[in-house]
C-alpha cells in the first residue's frame, strides 16, 4: 500500500537521541499515521523549551512528551510535532520498552493528533488508541498501551 507524500523538517534542539532517530525512521513512523499528504515538522527538545512549550500554549508548567501543533488537516496535513527527549526517555524506562518503540508510539500519536483525532472523551480515547495499537503494529511496536 502506498503512503501519503511528506514533506518532513527535522530539528535535534536536544541532540541526545540523534543517532536513534535518523531521518528514514522519522518518516516511517509519521507517514506510517497519514491518511493525507503532509507538511510536518519534528523538533525534538530538552525539558526546558518543552516545559515552556506547554506553559504558553496549554498553560501546564511542565514538560510533556509531545505537543502537536497543527495547521490544516486537508487537503495536506500541517503541523509541528514537539518531542521532549527527557521525558520520552524517562517514560521508556519507567514502562520498561525500548525508547525507540516509544518515540515511534508519540511520533504516531502526535501526527494523528495533527489530523483531528483526540482523546479528551473517552470514545475519542478509545478510538484514538486502537488506532494506535494497529498503526505500531504495522511498523513492529507492541502496543504501548498493554502496560
Amino acid at each position: 500500500m502506498s503512503r501519503p507524500e511528506l514533506s518532513l523538517s527535522l530539528q535535534f534542539a536536544d541532540p541526545r537521541h540523534r543517532t536513534l532517530l535518523p531521518r528514514h525512521k522519522v518518516q516511517r513512523y509519521i507517514r506510517a499515521a497519514l491518511e493525507l499528504p503532509g507538511e510536518i515538522a519534528v523538533r525534538i527538545v530538552d525539558a526546558e523549551e518543552g516545559r515552556a512549550l506547554n506553559r504558553e500554549y496549554r498553560g501546564k508548567d511542565y514538560a510533556t512528551n509531545v505537543l502537536t501543533f497543527d495547521y490544516a488537516h486537508e487537503p495536506v496535513v500541517g503541523a509541528d510535532l514537539v518531542i521532549c527527549a527527557e521525558v520520552v526517555e524517562r517514560e521508556a524506562t519507567e514502562m520498561g520498552i525500548p525508547l525507540l518503540d516509544h518515540y515511534a508510539h508519540m511520533l504516531v500519536h502526535g501526527t494523528l493528533h495533527a489530523q483531528g483525532y483526540d482523546h479528551e472523551e473517552d470514545d475519542e480515547a478509545a478510538c484514538m488508541e486502537a488506532r494506535e495499537t494497529e498503526i505500531l503494529a504495522g511498523l513492529g511496536v507492541p502496543d504501548p498501551y498493554a502496560h
